[in-house]
């Protein structure tokens, strides 16, 4: 890879069109390309925080093959970068870029814990796990400036509601005064991300996240304090990562993970060409086996969106992956399990409230 030709400190290496604008409005690269032939700087790479004011913060999952009913999102947008990110297409829902918009444009919802607490207060709302982070990453950088997520966790403590999360950075390990009292009530699940040991792997694949190290580090820390943690094997991305289902598995299961769960990679929507566009980039010498490996999972193309099978997918390459997990599983987590969160206490806790008045 060359570093002059590459974004520094970016998953994404271009913006790519989005699909809700005419093409009279597409975005193109063509001044960045300029300057950068020019030795000239075309682009100072800063992060932008845009606060936005959503009427609603908790939503109903509608896909039956995601294991959540309801998840709410504190940050549109992710600084984390990750080059496979399925989130990266609901950016484009807000005007702008899948791609480098993505990481550069945070829209911020500071209302957050005043919306989730309007939802739960409600008479009519039946207690089920909130997903943290159902799209992005309620502990990715943004929050070390907004607390936005702490302040979230409040509330579901206040109102003895469960909670799940996932992140990938060790940033949780910041809120253990409020994860310790809903973990004693069996009001909370930590899911974990690790896509690989390899920390160059990790640095072009998921440039600013937590290093493993610290990613395993923060399970160990979790598991200490009786906070139950999954951890994500997501995505599995042929010849990339996939040759390290065992040995990431025989890690976390030695951190005091549960669990494992895992997803193959599926590059939908504008995904497929930002992806193809940073291995070209990234990992020249294999970028074709790649993509063609990723295509032999998904029926000959670089996304199947069919309910039920785009997360394992089908062929030989997704069933020897699939068979490695269920490998892992059955070596490193026989006698392991994440505990089933508790529905029951926010419903007595609401009755015992209702009859105060």
């Amino acid at each position: 890879m060359n570093p002059k030709s590459t974004i520094k400190g970016r998953g994404a290496q271009l913006n790519v069109p989005n699909r809700f604008f005419e093409l009279s409005h597409e975005m193109r690269d063509d001044f960045l390309e300029f300057c950068q032939k020019e030795g000239e700087e075309s682009d100072k790479n800063k992060t932008l925080y845009l606060e936005v004011f959503p009427k609603t913060i908790v939503n109903k999952v509608e896909s039956p093959d995601i294991g959540m009913m309801y998840s709410m999102n504190s940050y549109q947008g992710c600084e984390h970068g990750c080059i496979y990110c399925y989130a990266r297409n609901s950016h484009e829902y807000w005007g702008y870029s899948a791609g480098l918009d993505f990481e550069r444009r945070i829209m911020v919802k500071k209302d957050a814990p005043k919306l989730l607490e309007a939802v739960i207060k409600k008479k009519c709302w039946k207690a089920h796990p909130i997903v943290m982070s159902g799209n992005t990453d309620c502990y990715q950088p943004a929050e070390k400036q907004f607390k936005i997520t702490r302040e979230c966790l409040k509330v579901f403590l206040k109102y003895k509601h469960p909670v799940a999360i996932i992140t990938k950075n060790a940033l949780i390990c910041r809120d253990l005064d409020i994860l310790k009292p809903l973990a004693k009530e069996n009001l909370i699940g930590v899911n974990i991300s690790i896509t690989s040991l390899s920390e160059d792997t990790r640095r072009i694949l998921e440039p600013r996240t937590a290093t493993i190290k610290k990613r395993l580090e923060t399970v160990s820390i979790l598991s200490e304090n009786g906070i139950p943690v999954n951890v994500m094997l997501a995505p599995i991305i042929p010849s990339i990562n996939s040759h390290e289902i065992l040995p990431l598995a025989k890690a976390a299961s030695e951190h005091g993970a549960l669990g494992i769960a895992h997803t193959i990679v599926r590059l939908n929507g504008a995904i497929g060409q930002i992806f193809s566009d940073w291995i070209h980039k990234t990992m020249p010498d294999r970028a074709e086996k790649v993509l063609h490996q990723i295509e032999n999972c998904h029926g000959g193309t670089l996304n199947d969106s069919r309910y039920g099978t785009r997360m394992r997918c089908e062929g030989k390459i997704a069933e020897q992956i699939n068979t490695l997990v269920r490998l892992a599983r059955k070596k490193y987590f026989k006698d392991k399990r994440m505990p089933k969160l508790n529905v029951d206490l926010h419903e007595q806790f609401k009755d015992g409230q209702l009859k105060l008045f």
